[in-house]
């Protein structure tokens, strides 16, 4: 069975849930939002009560745990993406496959601490790989599908975006757990 990939947001991106615009975010602005996501979700998420960590609160809701894993891997496929978008002429990414990798790699079953901690690592690894672009490799593009060319400068939005978004979802979750807070 094949399945069709959603396309990208693009780069003048406005999310209608958050209402963040990635044309404007300066680069800056996204880059110090990423820096803070890993003490923000640990904040996050030790307002939350641990019985409810696992809990779907919907359908095709995730929980904080699956959350926690996807914003990990956001930034470890952002990395190797912005690399490539670097170092080699117009690459074409591997899509995510975002709801596979939850169930194949049981991401409601992580150690949250642990998946705290490797979120850190992969935000630090992504901030790394920010600091080595130069001012002439922010126009430079890559694409997941034919015709969807994304900027560099639209990696670091998207990343910040999927950092922010996700982080209101947990958020959400700590606000109407049904439990007694920790």
């Amino acid at each position: 069975m094949h399945t069709s990939l959603p396309p990208l947001a693009g780069e003048d991106h406005v999310c209608a849930d958050c209402g963040l615009s990635y044309s404007d975010t300066p680069l800056d602005d996204a880059i110090g939002a990423i820096a803070g996501l890993p003490d923000a979700a640990r904040e996050a998420v030790s307002e939350i009560p641990p019985q409810a960590r696992r809990v779907r609160p919907g359908p095709g809701v995730w929980s904080v745990a699956e959350y926690l894993c996807h914003l990990r891997d956001v930034y470890v496929s952002f990395t190797i993406r912005l690399h490539r978008v670097r170092t080699e002429d117009q690459p074409a990414w591997e899509p995510m496959l975002n709801d596979l990798r939850a169930r194949r790699f049981r991401y409601n079953d992580c150690d949250i601490d642990a998946t705290l901690a490797e979120l850190a690592a992969a935000v630090a690894g992504f901030r790394d790989e920010v600091a080595r672009a130069k001012d002439h490799d922010w126009d430079r593009t890559g694409s997941r599908l034919p015709d969807e060319r994304r900027t560099a400068r639209w990696l670091v939005r998207q990343a910040m975006h999927e950092g922010v978004h996700h982080l209101g979802d947990i958020r959400r979750i700590g606000e109407s757990a049904p439990f007694d807070r920790p």
